[in-house]
């Protein structure tokens, strides 16, 4: 009796330990691949903007809805010296680059513009949908398409041949603004506005229309410059959906990114409303 009873006290002992060690190898298997993953909480706009129908009906929703702006402009315009054109960010409004996203999250590493670059010179961009059939349309009228993006200058030679294999049209160097110095587009857009007339600019970012959404982005993220220029959106403006990234979730963190990831997941808790 004696006998049973210990070797029954040590089964059941030698299963406790078990169990604990399990729970253990659960807990540490969790916090190693979803809480110290400081890039995880992109995953599901990362997911979304990939996977959902959503997110390709707004794409084909927006260039329908550019298509429809153009023709009236065509029709419409007055006759001038100046020609035609469409300035257009590329990420994330011609082409898609949420691979690069994904490989941040899975590698648990921040953006930098090394990686960001090497991404770039991989050429690997897909076309979000309705772009490439829009810019040919476009390009089909007379109207230039002058591509206005923040991609570093060094990147062209890539980026030229990534939009040419895609089919995309006026793939020509001087068709392509990239950033040389500054982020801002000011500039860059006075010099097309120089020789052609602007009717429609299409981006995923406020800044990618002009810099005063910039300067009024405050505690309301922007939201009072959008109402303040309503009209122009869906008219000149055609705004594409990007929620992966943005000057909105610099906003979040007060203005830069120089925080730590605590800190930043505390900012996004912070200014949820409920």
């Amino acid at each position: 009796m004696k006998t049973t009873f210990l070797s029954v006290f040590a089964t059941i002992l030698l299963f406790s330990a078990c169990t604990q060690n399990a729970e253990k190898k659960v807990i540490t298997k969790t916090d190693t691949v979803f809480v110290s993953n400081s890039s995880e909480h992109l995953s599901m706009a990362t997911l979304w903007f990939q996977n959902s129908a959503e997110a390709a009906a707004l794409y084909h929703q927006a260039y329908n809805i550019a298509k429809i702006r153009l023709d009236e402009k065509i029709k419409f315009h007055k006759k001038s010296d100046k020609k035609l054109a469409i300035i257009t960010d590329l990420d994330e409004t011609a082409i898609d680059n949420s691979p690069f996203q994904a490989k941040l999250i899975k590698e648990n590493v921040h953006y930098s513009r090394d990686r960001w670059n090497a991404w770039v010179n991989e050429g690997r961009a897909k076309a979000t949908p309705g772009a490439v059939e829009f810019f040919n349309y476009a390009a089909s009228k007379g109207v230039k398409v002058i591509y206005l993006s923040n991609r570093e200058d060094g990147t062209l030679p890539a980026t030229i041949k990534n939009m040419k294999k895609l089919g995309f049209p006026n793939t020509v160097p001087e068709n392509y603004l990239l950033k040389t110095k500054k982020s801002d587009k000011t500039e860059r857009r006075a010099m097309v506005l120089k020789d052609y007339e602007v009717i429609l600019y299409l981006g995923d970012n406020l800044l990618d229309f002009d810099e005063f959404f910039g300067q009024r982005t405050g505690a309301d993220l922007g939201r009072k410059s959008v109402e303040e220029r309503k009209a122009e959106f869906g008219n000149t403006f055609i705004v594409f959906p990007n929620p992966m990234y943005g000057n909105w979730e610099k906003a979040i963190y007060g203005g830069t990114y120089a925080k730590s990831a605590d800190e930043k997941a505390k900012n996004r808790l912070e200014i949820l409303q409920d």
